[in-house]
């Protein structure tokens, strides 16, 4: 169908192409026609756009100009503004007062420094009105002879004078001249008192810099005149003239310079009061550029004697011909390239939908690939996985035969490898099904304190052996049940704390839990004071330095001390009864993040390969001779899972030291309505008839010590902590003391730590002690229990104490230990109990009737061999359709355990054919109302795949859950909890 899908396609295509083919032989002539049309079509144009053109050009002309002739008229404006105010200055201060406050010292300093506001005046004068009567007495109170403008002379003698008294510096030569000995300026100033208003002159050139200017002349008054004043009472009001030399030339450049695009046209000022003979005041004699196009605009300057106006032109001439050039050629480009264009698209269109195909088939391909690569580890986790099943199920039955020792340690190591290598393959899977982002995590409630205690129990023979301290704390503040993914937080934690065992050979390993935030806030304020240097974890004894850990080897964190660890415990501390505060989930918040550490004083990581500790496959020594093996994806595979949980993980680590991880997951808080649901874990259904018992902790290690106590506490144990050996007795005495007085429900129980009893310093005390020891223990007033880290040590002490506790400390270890020392349980019972949950499943299925369905032999021999261990009656068949006989209505089975992949008839098939089955006989027995219970076998699948997929296609299929191949005892109880109850047994 796929290669006939591909033939049709090709032929679809090659047919497309065709039609367009034929279409070539038309394009010359479309091409030519295109040509003669747009040709004709830019002749019209032409005309159009120039006519346009030139009127676009005609408006910006004169736009451009009108802005110029504006501007300089705003300018001169302002300018005139700062003139009339000057002659006001000089009004008031030099008119008004009496004597004068104004000299020309005064005048030529304000004017320098106030300049900035007259940037257009090359200069300020001010001239007084001198009659000749007074022409005498005014030069000899000045100094100086009144002189004329042209001759410098002195004046020839006039009715009056206008003698300039106050200057500028920058006009200081002007002091003494008579503004008036020039005809027309005589007439521009007599203009100015009449009108009150300011006038100008004609354009002169200036004396300094030889530009084209004018005088700006305003009349000074010796009071204020009415506006509508005589022009005799103007002149019997008149004391003097304020002018000012406005340099045109300067004023239009600075204005011109201030535009951009001031290159572009040519300016001309002219006066035109006389229009016969207009008088330039800016620009060339003879104008040049475009004659052709010009515009005028008008200037009002404020002397309404006087008429300006501005004229504009441009540069140059607008270019016509090229434009037309530019228009035919871009016209014929323009049909050329959509000749071009349009073949391009034509191509394209053919080379897209080949490539389109091409896609189309490479996605089939990769869909189809990625099909297979599922199928192929479902395919390899099912046979790897049922061989395996069959090696350790086989393996675990024979260590329940009659084996010698050397045997067991045979059969034990063979198991040992075998869960390696499940473990293995899975690490594997899961990394495959993280990369092809098919892991899901689920969202169940779990209790998080019994996966710790579980995980430490996984590798407490190999801490035993090294003797090594491996202990682990959930705090109080972190609620007991959580919703989440308990398996996938075990997988990480079991991770860390492996590779933690692999590479410690002294001092501990420890797991700490926390509430993220708590933490955090501690965690911070401990490193702002380590940082200045206020706390020291190294505590000084004789001989020795012991560091404030676990064991007191120096870790690799210095801020996770006592000091730390003991301002985590201080809120807990302050709770009346400390379980409480685990036993019930806080509800102020839905979400709980957590941060989980795990610490050890191995051998540290390389400061070379810190950089890759999360890479897939790598291994800090990857030569041969290496020491320690595996495969280095454990972390890689913990950072994507603690992704997967909105979390982070990071690490310290010091070679030499040892390294601490940490990471935060967030979970959800679980309901109260899911915690009716919820099993009660294996590690912690004993010790309820505890609560009340006061234990003495003998511990001089403050760390471990509290996490001792935080194990008692969750049994409702009431602890003391004591440091010394000198101290157990002095509290012995007093409490036989207090027993002496009054009867005591519960004797007197010591938890006493290896080291400390063993330690040279306290020779002494401990044969004082010894002979308390065996008095008290003779009378049955003390229990004596003595922590150990190692077999070795276990044997070595076990004659002096009642009992002896290995560690890691487990819940559950601990609750069995103290009932057995108290005799609140039978000796055997309790090693039952002991033994991982075994009792719990021969309470669910002693004396039910088991059905399991597998093609293999070997795997019904291991299943039913499992199952019968813990009393259940098991009967197997081979196929499906077997399976079906026998679970016909009515029968005896209360769970069916059905494999998956069988020949004839699969497992999902069975499973819905039982259900139709069932579904069928419960509709009659509901139609009879005869009140008889409805029949729904629990079928649970034995499946050797650990893919997603196909967990959810035994849930669809009607089973009610599944068993991965090899199971275990605790997934084996978690499968059948649910469905069964649980029963008392016997001692026998």
């Amino acid at each position: 169908m796929g290669g006939l899908a591909m033939k049709k396609s090709k032929k679809s295509k090659v047919s497309k192409k065709s039609v367009w083919v034929r279409w070539k032989r038309y394009w010359v002539k479309l091409y030519v026609a295109w040509v003669v049309l747009w040709g004709v079509m830019a002749a019209i144009g032409y005309g159009v756009m120039t006519e346009r053109a030139a009127e676009e050009r005609k408006e910006v002309l004169g736009s451009m100009c009108d802005e110029r002739a504006r501007m300089l008229q705003d300018q001169f404006s302002v300018s005139v503004n700062h003139v009339h105010a000057f002659a006001i200055l000089v009004s008031t201060f030099h008119h008004n007062r009496s004597p004068s406050a104004l000299d020309q010292e005064t005048f030529a300093d304000y004017a320098a420094r106030t300049s900035f506001e007259r940037p257009l005046l090359s200069g300020v004068a001010y001239a007084r009105r001198v009659v000749h009567s007074e022409r005498e007495q005014f030069e000899r109170q000045q100094g100086w002879t009144i002189r004329s403008m042209k001759e410098r002379d002195p004046a020839p003698i006039e009715k009056e004078y206008a003698p300039v008294i106050f200057s500028q510096d920058t006009v200081s030569y002007l002091e003494s001249l008579d503004m008036m000995s020039g005809k027309e300026d005589r007439a521009n100033i007599e203009r100015a008192r009449e009108t009150g208003k300011a006038v100008l002159t004609n354009p002169f050139r200036l004396l300094e810099s030889n530009h084209l200017g004018v005088i700006l002349t305003f009349p000074v008054y010796h009071y204020d005149i009415p506006a509508d004043a005589s022009v005799e009472e103007r002149i019997e009001a008149i004391d003097g003239y304020l002018g000012g030399a406005f340099d045109v030339e300067s004023l239009v450049e600075n204005l011109l310079r201030q535009l951009a695009d001031n290159q572009d046209i040519e300016v001309n000022v002219y006066d035109v009061t006389n229009t016969g003979f207009p008088l330039i005041m800016y620009g060339p004699q003879h104008p040049n550029g475009d004659l052709s196009l010009s515009h005028v605009s008008m200037l009002d300057f404020g002397d309404p004697f006087r008429r300006h106006h501005m004229e504009c032109r441009y540069h140059q001439r607008p270019p016509i011909l090229w434009w037309n050039i530019c228009s035919a050629v871009g016209v014929f480009v323009i049909c050329v390239l959509i000749g071009y264009i349009s073949y391009a698209a034509i191509d394209h269109i053919i080379k897209v939908e080949e490539d389109y195909n091409q896609m189309e088939e490479l996605k089939v391909k990769a869909e189809a690939a990625d099909i297979a690569k599922s199928q192929f580890l479902a395919t390899v986790s099912h046979e790897i996985r049922t061989p395996m099943n069959g090696v350790l199920g086989m393996l675990d039955m024979l260590l329940d035969t009659g084996l010698d020792s050397t045997q067991k340690d045979y059969a034990r190591t063979a198991q040992v490898c075998g869960k390696t290598l499940i473990s293995l393959i899975n690490e594997v899977l899961d990394r495959a099904k993280i990369e092809a982002g098919k892991l899901e995590l689920e969202a169940v409630p779990f209790d998080i304190r019994s996966i710790v205690d579980d995980v430490l129990s996984l590798f407490s023979s190999k801490s035993r052996a090294k003797c090594i301290e491996l202990a682990g704390f959930v705090s109080d503040k972190v609620p007991k049940f959580l919703v989440g993914d308990p398996r996938r937080f075990r997988q990480i934690i079991t991770n860390l704390v492996g590779n933690s065992v692999k590479f410690t050979e002294q001092g501990h390993i420890f797991v700490q839990v926390h509430l993220a935030d708590h933490a955090k806030a501690v965690m911070a304020a401990r490193t702002e004071a380590w940082s200045k240097g206020k706390l020291d974890q190294v505590e000084v004894r004789p001989g020795v330095s012991v560091f404030n850990t676990l064991s007191g080897v120096e870790a690799a964190d210095e801020r996770n001390s006592w000091e730390s660890f003991k301002l985590l415990l201080a809120d807990q501390e302050s709770s009346v009864d400390a379980s409480k505060n685990w036993a019930t989930p806080d509800t102020t918040s839905s979400h709980v993040t957590l941060m989980v550490s795990v610490e050890d004083t191995g051998i540290g990581i390389p400061m070379h390969a810190q950089d890759r500790v999360f890479t897939p496959f790598m291994q800090a020594d990857s030569s041969t001779s290496r020491t320690h093996g595996g495969t280095g994806i454990g972390l890689s595979i913990s950072k994507c899972l603690v992704e997967l949980m909105n979390g982070q993980i990071n690490f310290i680590s010091r070679p030499n030291i040892g390294s601490t991880f940490t990471f935060t997951a967030n979970f959800k808080e679980c309901d109260e309505d899911d915690l009716s649901d919820l099993n009660k874990p294996l590690s912690e259904a004993m010790g309820g008839n505890l609560k009340g018992l006061k234990v003495v902790v003998v511990d001089g290690r403050q760390v471990r010590a509290a996490v001792t106590k935080y194990h008692l506490q969750r049994l409702g144990i009431a602890v003391e902590i004591l440091s010394n050996i000198k101290t157990v007795h002095d509290a012995g005495s007093a409490q036989n003391g207090c027993r002496s007085g009054r009867m005591s429900k519960h004797p007197y129980v010591m938890l006493i730590e290896k080291d400390l009893w063993s330690s040279e310093t306290e020779v002494n005390n401990t044969d004082r002690l010894s002979e308390w020891t065996l008095k008290n223990r003779k009378s049955g007033f003390l229990k004596m229990i003595l922590l150990v880290a190692s077999e070795s040590d276990k044997s070595k002490c076990e004659a002096f104490f009642d009992s002896v506790i290995m560690k890691p400390l487990r819940a559950s270890t601990v609750a069995a230990c103290l009932q057995q020392v108290l005799g609140m349980g039978n000796r055997r019972q309790l090693e039952k109990e002991m033994l991982n949950g075994s009792a719990f499943l021969h309470g669910l299925l002693f004396g039910k009737n088991m059905l399991v369905v597998d093609d293999n032999k070997v795997n019904r021999r291991v299943a039913a061999g499992a199952l019968q261990k813990y009393g259940a009656n098991v009967e197997c068949v081979e196929s499906g359709k077997d399976a079906l006989f026998l679970l016909q209505m009515p029968h005896k089975f209360d769970a069916c355990f059905m494999d998956i992949q069988m020949p004839e008839m699969d497992g999902f098939e069975a499973t819905r054919k039982i259900r139709l089955m069932e579904s069928s006989v419960n509709e009659q027995i509901r139609n009879r109302g005869t009140g008889e219970a409805e029949w729904h076998i629990p079928i649970l699948a034995m499946t050797a795949d650990v893919i997603q997929a196909t967990h959810e296609e035994c849930l669809k299929c009607g089973m009610d859950g599944y068993v991965s191949k090899p199971f275990d005892v605790e997934q084996l109880y978690k499968a059948v909890a649910r469905f069964f109850e649980n029963k008392p047994i016997s001692d026998s």
